[in-house]
């Protein structure tokens, strides 16, 4: 496996020693480990172009929990939230809880476009760094269009720096919120994705005001994320395991990309996909009349597995034809022979054989 287990396992074992024993026994109320405050704060954040002070900084149960607790201190039944389309279908149901009033705009070679639907929103929620699940990156130009608009508009931006470290051609480009001189941009990032996701730990990063809000409110739902669950990954950060850890996934997920992107030109030369320079999962867009939900049943009886894409998009009709295939953890020679076999199936399904 990847993940370096024994460095973990000796970060549990220190972080649950008795030297420590009343810091991950207690009751914090609603305070967290200044210690992983400290290293998102010092060591995270800074690879990112963001720098805050602590009480900028809340951590969550991962970063869905921190979309919950936006929804729930900003969206009203008169909110009006645009959303990139396709788009994660939990973000979309979050706020859907708290209004009708959510606008899905179509997303293009460059992410969600600016333009002047978003001047009658409230918030506008992307996903720059990866757009999940095009996995398309947002250009600094649009970037900077979507802040003045945000500013002339007056409304509220919501970044969920989705896999934002494995960006596999160059550096990864700066976070939104790195650019955000007016305080318009509310950041979300997660630990799950590297480290492990039933660790369930993320954060969002906001003014020191909206903070305290999100922390009262979290308090009211959960009161803290498990104390020993973030000293570890404190421990964990602070001894440079997780930096370590980001480049050996980086150097892997790049050549299962290259493989995966390879397969696809070779087998499946029809299927359009966006430009994507990243990311663990590759978005195709298959054949018209191919149906990828039948696709992914036949495809899971001969041991592959596929994400059908309608889930994703919000306008009616949903396409059919879209699947995600993830490669993170598939080692790279059984990439070449999985799409072989897929494509086979993809083209006996759009013949009608089989």
């Amino acid at each position: 496996g990847l993940f370096p287990i024994a460095a973990w396992r000796e970060c549990t074992r220190q972080a649950l020693g008795l030297k420590g024993i009343g810091q991950w026994t207690a009751d914090s109320l609603q305070m967290d480990d200044p210690d992983l405050v400290e290293q998102i704060r010092t060591r995270v954040l800074p690879r990112r172009g963001i720098w805050v002070s602590p009480d900028e900084i809340l951590i969550t149960l991962g970063a869905q929990n921190a979309l919950y607790l936006l929804a729930s201190l900003f969206v009203t039944p008169q909110t009006t939230v645009a959303m990139e389309d396709p788009g994660y279908p939990d973000v979309r149901n979050i706020f859907a809880l708290k209004t009708d009033k959510i606008l899905p705009i179509a997303v293009d070679d460059g992410g969600l476009p600016v333009d002047k639907r978003l001047d009658a929103c409230d918030m506008v929620f992307v996903t720059p760094s990866h757009q999940f699940p095009t996995t398309v990156t947002m250009p600094a130009v649009r970037r900077e269009a979507l802040l003045r608009r945000a500013a002339d508009s007056n409304f509220l931006v919501v970044e969920d720096d989705y896999e934002f470290e494995t960006n596999y051609i160059g550096r990864p480009t700066p976070a939104l919120k790195s650019m955000d001189e007016a305080g318009r941009v509310i950041y979300v990032g997660s630990l799950s994705k590297t480290l492990f996701p039933g660790l369930r730990l993320g954060y969002l990063v906001g003014s020191k005001a909206m903070i305290a809000e999100a922390r009262a409110l979290r308090r009211l739902m959960m009161r803290h994320a498990p104390n020993n669950n973030q000293r570890t990954t404190a421990l964990f950060l602070s001894l440079g395991h997780h930096d370590a850890l980001v480049r050996r996934l980086h150097r892997v997920y790049r050549t299962r990309w290259q493989a995966m992107d390879g397969a696809l030109s070779r087998h499946l030369p029809e299927s359009a996909r966006a430009p994507n320079f990243g990311g663990t999962s590759v978005w195709v867009r298959g054949p018209d009349g191919l149906d990828a939900e039948a696709l992914a049943e036949r495809a899971l009886d001969e041991g592959i597995v596929i994400e059908p894409g309608h889930v994703n998009f919000a306008s009616e009709p949903r396409p059919r034809n879209f699947f995600r295939l993830g490669f993170s953890a598939i080692p790279e020679e059984r990439i070449e022979p999985g799409i072989r076999l897929l494509a086979e199936l993809v083209h006996s399904s759009k013949t009608g054989r089989g």
